[in-house]
């Protein structure tokens, strides 16, 4: 199972942003965020895409099960 969940949780904090605050940046509901980072839902590859250019990380970072961000 992928931890997208669990990075995109910390990359918002770093960010500090809210869920709300990511979801309008993402074009998506802070539900769905929400969703992501407590694993109930998978993102889209186009989520992943949008999450990969905000954060200017790259999207196997986010694929990847290992939990290291830089």
């Amino acid at each position: 199972m992928s931890r997208i969940g669990e990075k995109l949780r910390i990359l918002r904090n770093r960010y500090g942003l809210t869920s709300r605050e990511l979801g309008a940046e993402l074009g998506v509901s802070n539900t769905y965020i929400l969703q992501i980072e407590k694993g109930k839902r998978r993102p889209s590859i186009d989520v992943v895409a949008e999450i990969s250019r905000f954060f200017e990380v790259s999207a196997d970072v986010l694929i990847k099960d290992e939990l290291e961000l830089e």
